[in-house]
């Protein structure tokens, strides 16, 4: 007899799951949140807000899922997600309000799911938005067996006139800079072929490397916002892929070199790859996880000043 957990899907499992990560989902939701949790569709009250604008991101974490899954890291790969959703929509000014998840996989494992969840959750509860709904998929014909795929959307919000789109920024700005803990979600194709499983395995102090979290930088920034003009999230395609999304075309911008750290890992790799220099800089964020522009007056306590803004270069990116 033919059923449908024969042909791979088991719905006694995804009910299960439901049930697992229910207490998980409901500890990120406050009076915003209507209606219960396992309807069809998330509701959100919108309040305080008197010329609101929706700003949506979604995005996955790469081939640091690979990592993850081989590492047994899921609560990492669950706030990862989040957070590097919610530095995108910060880009713009924006505060979130609720991230939904999308898990497509071989086979539901429920501590895999629920480990997943609960670092969803935790980013979620520290960033201030609700995890409002999700999808899980059991799809065994296109994921292989202990494989899976991530992915998530965040909605925030920011008020029409606090709009931050990098249009009003001019030579002699002041460009400051947060460091990265690492990697973040990005690179980690070259990463991994360069430093293979077996030398993971043997050496947890690089595996950890490797698998320090994306952090988000909204708390860090929040009380900045008032006085930033542009904001760039150096994700893939690094700091001259990223910065000028955010620059308006008459300028570039000088970086001093040696004003911020560089997380050891980035050497490793640049020496064991043998990872040309302009390369190094194009795949990866190189120690700065998000920089912004302001006035040349401003003061930006707990953020680094890295470089100035400049008239237009050959180079919208340029190292001194």
């Amino acid at each position: 007899m033919s059923t449908y957990a024969a042909a791979g899907v088991d719905i006694a499992a995804a009910e299960e799951n439901v049930r697992r990560i229910g207490a998980h989902v409901r500890s990120t939701h406050g009076p915003h949140v209507l209606g219960s949790f396992g309807a069809f569709a998330g509701l959100f009250h919108l309040t305080n807000v008197n010329d609101p604008v929706l700003v949506a991101s979604t995005d996955g974490v790469g081939t640091k899922l690979l990592l993850g899954l081989e590492l047994g890291a899921y609560e990492v790969l669950g706030k990862d997600l989040v957070n590097l959703s919610v530095n995108d929509v910060l880009t713009t000014g924006a505060r979130p309000l609720f991230f939904l998840d999308y898990v497509g996989l071989h086979r539901l494992e429920h501590d895999v799911m629920e480990r997943l969840v609960s670092g969803m959750a935790a980013a979620c509860r520290e960033n201030g938005c609700a995890l409002l709904g999700g999808e899980t998929a059991q799809l065994p014909d296109l994921y292989a067996p202990g494989h899976m795929d991530l992915a998530g959307t965040v909605v925030g919000v920011v008020e029409r006139d606090r709009i931050l789109d990098g249009h009003s920024v001019e030579p002699g700005d002041g460009v400051w800079g947060l460091p990265s803990t690492g990697l973040h979600t990005n690179g980690y194709s070259l990463a991994r072929r360069i430093i293979g499983n077996r030398e993971l395995a043997a050496n947890p102090e690089l595996a950890q490397a490797l698998l320090a979290p994306h952090p988000s930088y909204l708390h860090a920034m929040q009380p900045l916002l008032p006085n930033v003009k542009a904001i760039a999230h150096i994700t893939g395609g690094g700091i001259p892929g990223n910065l000028p999304r955010v620059l308006p075309d008459h300028v570039s911008v000088q970086l001093q070199q040696g004003r911020w750290p560089v997380p050891p890992i980035f050497n490793v790799i640049q020496e064991r790859g043998q990872v040309e220099e302009e390369e190094m800089w194009r795949v990866f964020n190189m120690g700065l996880g998000l920089i912004f522009v302001t006035a040349p007056d401003v003061d930006c306590p707990g953020a680094l000043e890295v470089g100035r803004v400049i008239r237009r270069a050959d180079q919208r990116v340029t190292f001194a």
